[in-house]
């Protein structure tokens, strides 16, 4: 019958969405959850300045330069419209939609979940949700300070997890056309870790407190095979040397090679992201100096450890 349809509305010229053939049997919606605080809000410029360096840094600028645009070509349309997949959806603090450009701290920035949420769809065939939670200026030390941890749990790891499961609870009116689905929470990318670097005791207690906050997740979402991609806080790339810095990235990276969390749990070297800002719209190192090709990068690092963790027996 769907065959019959298709041919007669072909033969008219009549173009149909995507959805209207969509398998009943689909399998279920695959469910990230990306957390942090400001460089997960993302503060990637979109729109050029030409005078910041030439709009350098900018998506803009990016899309169009000679020596880039093969590699964001898939972030715009044969009209040079930013792309709005159907295939990607995000909620990112109530603001949701199609996955596109617009989902930073503001309109007008990018984070990780744009090129995220890019590789994530065409890798998978089932529908892909973004749930995205950052808030600026918090630490893992205590806002976001996991049960397991000890101590007062912070507030915004209660704040995460409610945003999550009412979004989850209520999928049929935040994304109707995900009405009636089955979910799947498949992983969590977490991207944070300035604020702890601003004192050393924090600093030392990093590792346990990341560690915990995965278990923690995962018990809290009833989501065990959580996968766990961290990007880490690889501000001021290979020139960086400040100790409570240099110690942060090595807690990061300490937690992927906890013994417990082999081919679960990845971390995402990043400091090769960071480009100076002389190549940036901004001159804040604490956000990658505003560049948005070093926050599609984060996202495109995040989503491909994040495929290998998938695929690890």
């Amino acid at each position: 019958m769907r065959l019959r349809l298709l041919i007669v509305l072909s033969a008219l010229g009549i173009a149909m969405p995507c959805d209207l053939f969509a398998d009943d049997n689909a399998g279920p919606v695959k469910v990230f959850l990306l957390a942090g605080q400001s460089n997960m809000q993302g503060a990637g410029q979109i729109k050029m300045n030409p005078n910041r360096n030439e709009g350098k840094g900018s998506l803009e600028y990016l899309v169009r330069n000679e020596k880039s645009k093969k590699q964001f070509a898939h972030t715009i349309d044969e009209n040079g419209k930013w792309v709005v997949r159907d295939d990607v959806s995000i909620w990112y603090l109530g603001r949701k939609g199609g996955l596109s450009v617009g989902y930073g701290a503001r309109p007008t920035a990018i984070g990780p979940e744009f090129q995220f949420g890019h590789v994530m769809g065409d890798h998978f065939q089932e529908h892909v949700l973004i749930i995205k939670t950052a808030w600026g200026g918090k630490t893992l030390a205590g806002d976001f300070r996991p049960p397991s941890s000890g101590g007062e749990t912070g507030s915004y790891y209660k704040e995460m997890l409610d945003h999550v499961r009412n979004v989850l609870r209520n999928l049929d009116k935040e994304f109707p056309k995900l009405a009636g689905r089955r979910y799947e929470i498949v992983g969590l990318g977490w991207h944070q870790g300035w604020n702890d670097g601003l004192k050393m005791d924090w600093v030392k207690e990093y590792e346990g407190n990341l560690a915990n906050l995965i278990r923690d997740l995962r018990k809290d979402m009833h989501a065990e095979n959580m996968r766990t991609v961290i990007a880490v806080s690889g501000f001021g790339g290979r020139k960086q040397k400040i100790d409570r810095r240099l110690g942060i990235i090595a807690a990061q990276h300490g937690v992927a090679k906890q013994k417990e969390f082999q081919e679960t749990v990845a971390s995402v070297e990043t400091r090769d992201f960071f480009r100076p800002p002389e190549e940036s719209p901004s001159r804040q190192g604490y956000h990658w100096n505003s560049n948005a090709e070093t926050y599609f990068l984060i996202g495109d690092g995040m989503a491909k450890a994040m495929i290998r963790l998938l695929g690890a027996k």
